[in-house]
């Protein structure tokens, strides 16, 4: 997820800290708003602005990711640029529009855009996965990578729906913020990481890690 001649090797993903840069800036934006957020708010002025400063939050935790994959990983994977500059662009238009409409459909654009690439690259014959993640998996065969993205690809495209529908829901239910955005933490982070380790026998079974002394 370089090219130069004599490019330094690219170093090895540790696990927490891949965990920081892909989650950190969700976490940052949830404490943020809720930091902002005034209590027993009913105007739904109060949801607003700190929607607007959260997404500020936001943003600049997303940058910071960028800046410390860079630094500590030695580069920034293709899936990585994409989410951040949709979080910068969907993100800037909430705060200039002041519309939490838009910080909440950049989900859906993120995972229906990736389900789709991943399906679509399976559907031409290449494992996108492969590309994106390239020793995160290291010595898992091509067939282990061809089934990862086809079950990530339907996965993301279900978390997309899944959004929409919660986005809907709530929305019209009560116009609340809230319900939404802990959905993203209690619901969909928990999906994710279940969905990841549900993968491991899979993965063992066709080769992770036996290619490492």
């Amino acid at each position: 997820m370089t090219d130069t001649p004599d490019i330094k090797p690219v170093r090895r993903k540790s696990g927490w800290l891949n965990i920081v840069i892909d989650y950190g800036p969700m976490l940052a934006f949830f404490l943020a708003y809720r930091a902002f957020r005034p209590v027993a708010s009913t105007s739904g002025v109060g949801d607003v602005v700190a929607v607007t400063k959260g997404t500020v939050v936001f943003i600049i935790a997303t940058i910071a990711a960028l800046i410390m994959s860079k630094w500590r990983l030695g580069r920034i994977s293709p899936m990585l640029w994409l989410s951040s500059a949709l979080v910068v662009f969907f993100g800037g238009m909430t705060v200039i529009l002041h519309d939490a409409t838009w910080v909440q459909i950049k989900p859906t654009v993120i995972y229906l855009a990736s389900g789709l690439a991943l399906l679509i690259g399976l559907w031409r014959g290449r494992a996108l996965l492969k590309i994106l993640l390239e020793d995160a998996f290291h010595g898992l065969d091509d067939e282990g990578w061809r089934l990862l993205s086809r079950n990530w690809g339907w996965f993301f495209l279900g978390l997309a729906v899944l959004n929409e529908v919660l986005r809907h829901i709530y929305n019209q239910a009560n116009h609340n913020f809230d319900t939404w955005i802990a959905m993203k933490i209690y619901v969909f982070m928990p999906l994710s990481f279940l969905f990841t380790f549900a993968h491991m026998p899979m993965l063992l079974k066709h080769g992770l890690g036996q290619e490492e002394e």
